[in-house]
């Protein structure tokens, strides 16, 4: 089986509007299943590094030290994350975003399988936790590209005035991907703890294989982005000796490079606190008492009200602009982590509830939903795969990567228990370097300046 990158290119007069219209749909609904799928593989993992992993791959250790050797684990696929983005945004760049983003998707299907499978430290000892880096590593290359060729390939079948909502859509396939994760988790943490740590945790992972044939049948299914072939059809026409996109890295550091920092910046806030309420908050909601299946739905019902705040944060932004709404996300959530972690603090499941909704629904997606198109509009369509890949797959390691062992090491600062001032001031900091990138970014929605911003015209920088 082929998958062909050519399809006909806008203003060749082979579609008609109605017909421009289904495509998009199809692209927007395609990322958004695709993404789905990805990220439920990514986070069933995160998950089990907080529940099962310590237990079955480092359970011949002390108990603290082996919950934090099973974070580096989920620290190894976000440190590789930058790495995939890298790879496989090139060849989105160079050869377009459906092929690449088809790859991905089967990469992380197969690692989900083989994970599944993977007999424990009882059985083969040492290499147990050896092979589980090493296939969280291959995980993390492959969500590397994942994210930023779903994003894009919605964003660049959208309308010019709703390429926010596009590209949220895609990116709602996180939290999508989380209340899966969470569901078939949770659902068989209900089996007696000897069944669950046996064999109840392997079946999401084996369960993936299903819908990762469902997600590659909608990935070939869709067009390629027609920015991309407009963009790749130019660049072909050029006459011999003319300069060509080369390199897309190269050329993306040569005219972009600012905005990769900007891009980063922005975007540490939001993704420091996904990846504490996926892990950390997780573990210290059963730490101080509540039931593993009561977090764990709890943790869920919020993910899902989380699918439809990040398309209307969007929204927003494609009406109101990039900069306002994400600015506005960062002044919320300096203000309301701290009312979060007393209602999570507190013995209530329906407390813990409320806490997690304004985790994730609203304090992330304010900033969270926006991001996909704010980051994306700052680079060239033959550079935006790398661009977006780059900025976003950094990001998250610095954000989300360390984000449960440096909240875990601030807590005991704190003296342990339900003392989390340490991790709510820590990402009140975040959430002023992020409203700093955003100022000093150029506003890209619609009908507004779409050039990306350098630093070294803005007053007071460092450049």
């Amino acid at each position: 089986m082929s998958i062909s990158t050519h399809q006909a290119r806008p203003g060749d007069g082979t579609k008609d509007p109605r017909q421009q219209r289904k495509e998009s749909r199809r692209a927007i609904i395609s990322s958004y299943l695709g993404s789905t799928v990805e990220f439920y593989d990514f986070l069933l993992y995160a998950a089990a590094a907080s529940l099962v992993f310590p237990v079955l791959f480092f359970g011949e250790l002390e108990p603290g030290v082996g919950l934090m050797l099973s974070y580096l684990t989920l620290a190894a696929g976000y440190v590789a994350r930058p790495v995939g983005g890298l790879l496989f945004g090139h060849y989105g760049d160079k050869v377009g975003r459906k092929l690449v983003l088809f790859i991905t998707l089967m990469v992380m299907g197969v690692v989900s399988v083989v994970i599944g499978l993977l007999p424990t430290y009882e059985t083969i000892g040492v290499a147990a936790p050896i092979t589980l880096v090493v296939l969280r590593v291959i995980q993390g290359l492959a969500v590397g590209g994942e994210w930023a060729g779903a994003t894009l390939l919605a964003m660049e079948h959208s309308s010019k005035k709703s390429k926010g909502f596009g590209a949220s859509i895609a990116v709602a396939g996180g939290p999508s991907g989380a209340v899966l994760a969470t569901m078939v988790l949770g659902l068989f943490s209900l089996l007696p703890e000897e069944q669950f740590m046996s064999w109840g945790w392997r079946i999401p992972f084996l369960l993936s294989a299903i819908l990762v044939i469902i997600g590659l049948y909608m990935r070939y299914s869709v067009t390629e982005s027609p920015e991309f072939e407009a963009a790749k059809a130019a660049e072909e026409a050029k006459p011999e000796g003319a300069s060509h996109t080369g390199v897309p890295l190269v050329r993306l550091f040569r005219e972009s490079s600012s905005s990769i920092s900007l891009g980063v910046l922005a975007g540490l806030a939001p993704l420091f606190m996904q990846s504490m309420l996926a892990t950390f908050g997780l573990t210290y909601a059963v730490s101080i008492g509540h039931s593993r299946s009561d977090a764990l739905l709890m943790l869920t019902l919020s993910s899902v009200l989380h699918i439809f705040t990040i398309p209307l944060m969007a929204a927003l932004s494609d009406r109101y602009g990039r900069r306002p709404v994400m600015l506005v996300g960062a002044l919320i959530g300096c203000i309301m982590v701290w009312p979060m972690f007393a209602l999570i603090s507190h013995g209530s499941p329906w407390l813990l509830l409320l806490g997690f909704i304004i985790g994730n629904p609203l304090i992330q997606a304010v900033m969270y939903g926006p991001m996909g198109a704010f980051i994306s509009e700052k680079f060239t369509t033959r550079t935006r795969y790398t661009g977006l890949s780059l900025t976003y797959q950094l990001t998250t390691v610095l954000g989300a990567g360390f984000t449960p062992l440096i909240a875990q090491t601030l807590l005991g600062l704190g003296g342990g228990g339900t003392n989390t001032q340490y991790v709510a001031m820590l990402f009140c900091g975040l959430c002023l370097v992020s409203a700093i990138g955003v100022y000093w970014s150029r506003e890209t929605a619609p009908g507004r300046s779409a050039q990306p911003v350098s630093l070294a015209k803005v007053p007071g920088s460092l450049s």
